[in-house]
């Protein structure tokens, strides 16, 4: 039996679909992580609500200062067109391939909580927010909340990931990705960090089930750091590495992060 397929043309006809069918239809935003799902057969959804001709979620402006991201703007696009925000646009840039950057989306790489993604980690350290609407109004929430474990998020069934926004870039910024495999290889460990002079924040990305953000480690040398995060980051084993082997590179990378965004312990 073929999936029931839902396309709205419009943001108020598909809020109310949401509204309507909840969980039981499968929200479709550019498809590429969920094709993986449905083609090892992890996800075999009896309904599809496809977002891609509701062209209010299409939109990319910057307001008062703030970069906001419709859910269904491309990867592709964040990497051409954020010239204010280089270091999102590096992150987006180096997500496997033009082709897939071409369909993938900023509201599907969030609401699908794919632990090894690029982007995450290096939105939550700009502390962007997701707006999430639904007919009783609209909630932001930080990428911290959003992302609540593997594949899971804190989207109610009558909701949908609207826009991302995300503030003015700080100078100093850098975003890092170690790759174990291949060029296009999804990270063994993502690293973003920024110094935006008062604070630093550093956020790591693909090694466990949500982005890994300490604030109360982010003091001292950048060696130091990188140490405490190895020790705090209970890391996951896959093909990409081993537990071990993320922790060595944890260290590492953090530490080269830091080093880039010239931090100076107080």
């Amino acid at each position: 039996m073929q999936p029931e397929w839902m396309a709205p043309t419009s943001l108020e006809e598909a809020l109310s679909l949401r509204a309507e069918r909840g969980d039981e239809a499968t929200v479709l935003a550019g498809g590429t992580f969920l094709g993986i799902l449905m083609n090892q057969g992890f996800l075999s959804p009896s309904a599809f609500l496809s977002l891609g001709a509701v062209p209010e979620l299409r939109t990319m402006e910057v307001v008062d200062g703030e970069l906001r991201l419709g859910a269904m703007v491309t990867h592709r696009r964040v990497e051409r067109e954020a010239s204010d925000w280089p270091v999102l646009a590096r992150a987006f840039g180096l997500v496997a391939s033009p082709r897939v950057r071409n369909v993938a989306t900023v509201g599907g790489v969030l609401a699908d909580a794919d632990y090894a993604s690029d982007p995450p980690a290096m939105l939550a350290a700009l502390e962007a927010r997701a707006v999430l609407r639904s007919p009783r109004g609209d909630r932001e929430v930080s990428v911290g909340e959003l992302i609540l474990g593997y594949y899971e998020t804190c989207i109610e069934p009558d909701e949908l990931l609207v826009e991302v926004r995300v503030p003015a870039q700080p100078e100093k910024a850098t975003y890092r990705k170690f790759r174990s495999r291949s060029a296009e290889d999804r990270p063994c460990a993502a690293v973003a960090a920024v110094n935006d002079g008062d604070k630093l924040r550093v956020v790591v990305g693909a090694v466990a089930e949500r982005p890994q953000d300490f604030p109360d480690l982010c003091a001292g040398e950048a060696a130091e750091i990188g140490a405490r995060y190895a020790e705090r980051i209970e890391p996951l084993s896959d093909s990409r590495g081993s537990a071990k082997y993320r922790r060595r590179v944890i260290a590492a990378e953090v530490r080269r992060a830091v080093e880039e965004v010239a931090w100076t312990p107080a």
